[in-house]
């Protein structure tokens, strides 16, 4: 089956009802806080999965324990071209050109106002049109548009599918843009978390001046990572597809961002653990790592939905095994693993 088309019956099984989503899976263990947010348990899903908010109340029920939706732009668009969506089955690995395809923020923010509010935080993911003459400014548009309508937003500067978006993550260009989204968010009627996505595929010298735009404008929080363009050891036919990959061949390296990261920041802001997450596992290698939080996405192809359940309790009891009392206590304690 097409991926993108599976992709589509999957969220349309959701809005249905089909999908058992018996809500958050959480403990004393589990529970934890995010920037200021209280989380059931600290498994999120990543933003791309549910693009326009159409199954955001479901989602919310499905075991998460935050759920981002988008990314969002200021006008619609349809991205790029099909196909744009690819499975690597021997690699347990995805990649997509999507390029931001959205119903726009009109849209989005309408049915983040009519969900129903609980206690899994719901966030968007800010993006910018492809076509626009001034894509930082974008990002404030969307944040004006759906900031009253959510928990939490991401600055998203990282994706690899629209032109030169990842100029953006430059040091001068960044601050300038995080200055402006935080300047909407201040004027919000109760003002969210920003957090910052950035790429895997970073060197010390721009992973340090990411590190010090973060903390010198005070975003919330810095998701790590979006997408790689890398594309070493692949197995798959169609590896050499043009776009952003996921999945299991990410876990390495993001996770070795995630570590730098922890050690440039020095606790001045948590961090969020991204990418090759498939196991409860994976998720507290992440969090040793220096992760307050992490998101999945690609693994849900391969696992299902549940798959987010089976992780939270699966790092329940690995942070039992280990003799700690929360996520918090565990945070950072493996590091010098991945450095």
């Amino acid at each position: 089956m097409d991926p993108e088309f599976a992709h589509g019956l999957a969220i349309r099984a959701l809005t249905a009802g089909l999908v058992p989503c018996p809500g958050p899976v959480t403990s004393a263990r589990l529970a934890t806080s995010l920037a200021g947010m209280a989380l059931p348990n600290p498994v999120g899903l990543a933003a791309g999965f549910d693009k326009n908010a159409v199954a955001v109340n479901r989602l919310t029920r499905a075991g998460f324990g935050f759920v981002e939706v988008g990314a969002a732009t200021p006008l619609p668009q349809e991205g790029n071209p099909r196909p744009r969506l690819f499975r690597l089955a021997r690699d347990r690995a995805v990649i997509n050109r999507f390029g931001f395809n959205n119903e726009g923020a009109e849209a989005i923010a309408a049915r983040l106002a009519a969900r129903r509010r609980g206690p899994v935080p719901v966030g968007i993911n800010l993006g910018a049109n492809k076509d626009s003459a001034d894509r930082a400014a974008d990002f404030a548009q969307v944040l004006a548009l759906v900031g009253p309508h959510v928990e939490f937003a991401t600055v998203n500067v990282s994706s690899p599918n629209t032109e030169r978006l990842r100029d953006l993550q430059g040091k001068a260009a960044l601050t300038a843009l995080l200055k402006g989204v935080l300047a909407v968010r201040d004027g919000l009627p109760a003002p969210v978390p920003v957090f910052l996505k950035i790429s895997p595929d970073l060197d010390a010298a721009a992973l340090e001046d990411i590190a010090e735009a973060a903390t010198a404008t005070g975003i919330d929080a810095i998701i790590a990572t979006n997408t790689t363009l890398a594309r070493e050891g692949l197995k798959s036919p169609g590896a050499q597809q043009a776009g952003g990959l996921s999945g299991a061949p990410l876990f390495a390296a993001s996770t070795r961002i995630l570590a730098h990261l922890s050690v440039l920041t020095q606790g001045r802001l948590p961090l969020v653990g991204v990418g090759g997450i498939a196991s409860g596992e994976q998720a507290y290698a992440k969090i040793r790592a220096g992760a307050s939080a992490v998101q999945v996405y690609s693994a849900l192809v391969y696992g299902g939905l549940s798959l987010a359940a089976d992780i939270a309790r699966r790092l329940d009891a690995l942070l039992a095994r280990d003799g700690f009392a929360s996520v918090a206590e565990a945070v950072g304690t493996g590091r010098g693993e991945w450095l």
